[in-house]
């Protein structure tokens, strides 16, 4: 064999080094400057391995005063308190913006801000409409330590302590797969014109679960809340969007501001579509879980075992509720176990 040059060994020296000092930059950059990403959808999924904003939130949740809407918010309220000072979480204060215009019989129970509704009929009998009305006023009069926000609703049950997930600038959001503007150009054209930019720049969100500075929540409510309104004042808006329409209002409005959200899937598990819990953080519970006894999903079937939270509309869930057949999933299973032990532990269960 030849004898290998000094020079050519310099080289290679030179070489390794230039390209271990690059590599070296780029993670010290990718750490460091949570202020400077250019495109937020770049960001991986492993957000936290390289830390968040690293700030506080504050927990808000919008609400009514009917019994339905009341037993949700104190099984939220109770695992908020549990989460809230285990290790990673980054909660702040709770609030709960009551939009029934008066006070209710959780005002002592639960921290909350009362609100006014909508003038009557304005809603058309779609509530939710009542929601961005709600942080309107609540941003406007209400004294928020926190820098951050997240915005949460009363069926979702902190499964795993929950840090804040935004990146400087760019809030947090889950992306729901039935939010899908490059399929609704005509409508959403409507509310976003072309010279505003391509539809790519909608994110697929709603409002909740979100984490957002509350700066930018200031910007983004009244137009939010126009938008909603707007949509739905439209007759082919709202045949479009139907129940989803204040989530494509909030998404719009985003865009129209120019706020992009950082999409992360592990932000919240919806069972009994996911069925494993692993890292997320959020259960939300909208859907009905039907099962056979063989533990069989049989949506759109009442099942041999069922749990679903529309079943309890004129007042609370039974403590200790039979617990999903065995070949049920993970996700089902703790979804009950969790609503059990708040119902056991939340004082005058059955009778406020």
């Amino acid at each position: 064999m030849k004898r290998v040059s000094p020079l050519f060994l310099v080289l290679l020296v030179l070489g390794f080094f230039f390209a271990t000092y690059n590599l070296l930059t780029m993670i010290i950059h990718y750490k460091t400057s949570s202020e400077e990403w250019e495109d937020p959808f770049l960001l991986p999924g492993n957000l936290n391995e390289f830390g968040g904003s690293k700030a506080k939130y504050h927990v808000a949740l919008t609400a009514t005063d009917a019994p339905y809407s009341q037993w949700q918010c104190r099984i939220m309220y109770y695992w908020y308190k549990k989460v809230k000072d285990m290790p990673r979480s980054e909660m702040g204060e709770f609030t709960r913006i009551l939009h029934s215009g008066k006070s209710d019989s959780l005002m002592e129970e639960i921290p909350t801000f009362v609100v006014d509704p909508l003038p009557e009929g304005l809603d058309r009998g779609y509530v939710v409409l009542n929601r961005p009305w709600a942080f309107v006023q609540w941003l406007e009069k209400a004294t928020i330590g926190e820098e951050y926000i997240l915005m949460a609703e009363p069926d979702h049950i902190f499964v795993n302590p929950l840090p804040n997930l935004a990146r400087g600038q760019y809030p947090a959001g889950f992306p729901f797969f039935y939010i899908k503007p490059s399929e609704h150009e005509t409508v959403i054209r409507k509310y976003y014109p072309e010279e505003k930019g391509p539809l790519v720049n909608i994110d697929p969100i709603g409002n909740s679960p979100v984490i957002i500075r509350k700066s930018e929540l200031e910007k983004i409510s009244p137009t939010w809340m126009n938008i909603s309104l707007m949509m739905k004042d439209d007759p082919a808006t709202d045949q479009a969007f139907g129940w989803v329409l204040e989530m494509y209002a909030y998404a719009v409005a985003s865009a129209l501001h120019d706020v992009r959200h950082i999409l992360r899937e592990d932000f919240m598990l919806q069972p009994p579509w996911d069925e494993e819990v692993g890292k997320k953080f959020i259960i939300h519970y909208t859907y009905g879980c039907d099962y056979n006894l063989k533990g069989e999903l049989t949506y759109g079937k009442i099942g041999e075992w069922r749990f679903d939270k529309r079943s309890h509309l004129s007042g609370p869930p039974p403590r200790n509720l039979s617990l999903p057949p065995p070949g049920a999933p993970e996700s089902v299973v703790r979804l009950v176990q969790m609503v059990n032990e708040a119902t056991a532990n939340i004082p005058n269960w059955d009778t406020l």
